[in-house]
């Protein structure tokens, strides 16, 4: 399960941990865009619900200097040892750009950067290293961790899989339908032993169709006309059902883009329905090869209205057979 779930505080999250392991869920796994930041949310399920296996997906290599960012690694991984993965990425030009004044460089290379200088300071090396798109000068961590917590990748191309495949310790996948998931686990080739994938699913757990499409074609125009994500889904073959869209989007037609999604690529990017019916759909995903189905529960109209009692009323909904689903 993604966390920290919406509208209930992090103070109050103690009950929501002990109710995602009560239900079967085995991981939380957080994320970094505009609300809380990667690491807060998984130290407090470390001290409130030791069960629970965490990671991030994902910490951007960017709004970090790569010291900063392998300390809270080994913070976390120290605070839940062997219990811990780190998923990194490039993330996008207006969160590392516009949000946080930091250039949007070369994110090919400088991911791969700080893939390579993470591996070596997580596992207490000293790292005195001029890669291609920084200089690290004899960093070396006090508190190097006993476990060292695997490396993923966020990838959503060839050429980001491929370097996942080479040497990540696994890599995540996001934005995709199931069916999408043998095209891009075929560019990982043959995979290590421990190798492990994950992806983030998006769920909207309400059977009012239109609620959960309206909000779909919102967060699909959001993310999929950024630049990345339109290249992604045009190589998973939506050129045409997608294209009208873009076409709207780039004349600056907001609203007409949103409308122009059609509803079956919505299906298949945000999956809606009854509890039980959006847990089925997302063990659809382990089926076509992914190991950790990680759930991104958005907001329903009965969660907005109910509060933390709704949501807690729904975890154990979403948890039928949540050994499939994390």
């Amino acid at each position: 399960m993604t966390v920290p779930l919406g509208g209930i505080t992090l103070a109050d999250h103690a009950a929501v941990y002990a109710a995602l392991a009560e239900a079967g869920f085995t991981d939380v796994w957080s994320s970094e865009v505009a609300g809380t930041d990667a690491f807060t949310p998984l130290a407090l399920a470390a001290a409130w619900t030791p069960g629970l296996r965490l990671g991030t997906a994902i910490t951007p290599v960017f709004t970090r200097g790569p010291g900063l960012l392998a300390m809270s690694a080994a913070a976390l991984a120290e605070a839940a040892p062997g219990r811990f993965a780190l998923g990194v990425g490039a993330s996008s030009p207006v969160l590392v750009r516009d949000w946080n004044a930091v250039p949007f460089d070369e994110p090919y290379r400088r991911t791969r950067d700080v893939l390579r200088f993470l591996r070596a300071a997580l596992h207490g090396e000293t790292v005195d290293e001029a890669y291609e798109t920084f200089t690290v000068r004899r960093f070396a961590l006090e508190r190097p961790p006993a476990v060292p917590p695997p490396v993923l990748l966020a990838a959503l191309r060839p050429g980001m899989l491929r370097l996942a495949a080479a040497e990540a310790d696994g890599v995540i996948l996001n934005w995709l339908a199931a069916t999408d998931v043998p095209t891009a686990l075929a560019e990982l080739g043959e995979r290590r032993p421990g190798f492990e994938v994950a992806a983030r699913i998006f769920v909207c757990p309400t059977e009012d169709a239109g609620y959960a499409r309206a909000l779909g074609r919102r967060m699909i125009t959001g993310y999929l006309t950024v630049p990345a994500y339109a290249a992604f889904h045009r190589w998973l073959g939506r050129q045409d059902s997608l294209g009208e869209m873009w076409r709207a989007w780039e004349a600056g037609d907001r609203r007409g883009a949103a409308a122009a999604v059609p509803d079956e690529v919505v299906d298949a990017l945000v999956l809606h329905g009854s509890p039980e019916r959006c847990a089925a759909e997302a063990r659809r995903y382990a089926a076509h090869g992914v190991d950790v189905p990680v759930l991104a529960v958005l907001p329903t109209p009965e969660t907005t209205e109910g509060g933390a009692a709704a949501w807690l009323d729904l975890v154990p909904r979403l948890g039928a057979g949540a050994g499939e689903v994390a």
